[in-house]
């Protein structure tokens, strides 16, 4: 059990070769298209749901910092579907991966920075030395200030592949815990089986919570900068 503890986090290979891509594009399958007068429920509720999310986020915004909004509902849609997808059995989660989360955050935080520095270079510059600092501590305030900044992208990163991978192993631990308990004790096993139902439901959640905590921090930030 413990050898295949972190299987289900291994980069699938068919024929030697990575089908991450292929596991990325599936979740588009669940986004339908409807070129009918009278949209389904599920098209009407999926439209809802994005442009419920994208006015949250955007309301905040300026004029400029709004031109993010396809890319920011873009984002949510796919960091929520990957880690959905990945509460299927015998499926792989994206999101798990932290060079791949890494490969999310870092461009849109520069892209938010690199936009501030371009529009907003006084205000930008302002945040690494805050109004009324004596003297004395201005050098290690500009030190603090830009090792905080750079920690922004890590932080974004770590904290998604944080939380997808703790709900993952313990769903897996409760799992193997419920599946040897069925022939020990089978009351225990069913306490463990509603605590691993619980745990699945409460996934769920986590799953999509994380895409909009993922989605709004880079909001804010672009925020910040805009």
């Amino acid at each position: 059990m413990n050898e295949n503890l972190f299987s289900s986090f291994i980069t699938p290979t068919l024929m030697g070769l990575p089908i991450v891509i292929v596991i990325i594009m599936f979740p588009l399958v669940m986004m339908t298209s409807s070129k009918r007068l009278v949209s389904n429920r599920l098209h009407t509720f999926q439209q809802w749901l994005i442009k419920l999310t994208t006015k949250q986020m955007m309301t905040i915004h300026s004029p400029k910092g709004r031109t993010w909004s396809l890319m920011l509902a873009s984002l949510i849609i796919f960091i929520g579907s990957t880690n959905l997808l990945g509460l299927l059995p015998h499926t792989f989660t994206p999101t798990t991966q932290l060079s791949m989360n890494l490969g999310m955050a870092i461009p849109l935080w520069a892209g938010a920075v690199i936009l501030g520095f371009r529009h907003k270079m006084k205000d930008s510059l302002a945040h690494f030395l805050p109004q009324g600092t004596p003297i004395t501590l201005i050098p290690m305030l500009i030190i603090i200030e830009t090792i905080s900044l750079f920690i922004q992208p890590m932080a974004l990163a770590v904290r998604l592949t944080a939380n997808i991978t703790a709900g993952h192993l313990l769903m897996h631990l409760i799992g193997g815990a419920t599946l040897v308990l069925t022939t020990i004790s089978p009351p225990t096993a069913m306490i463990t089986f509603i605590i691993l139902t619980l745990l699945t439901i409460l996934e769920f959640a986590v799953a999509l919570i994380q895409a909009y905590v993922f989605t709004l921090l880079v909001s804010l930030y672009l925020h910040d900068n805009t």
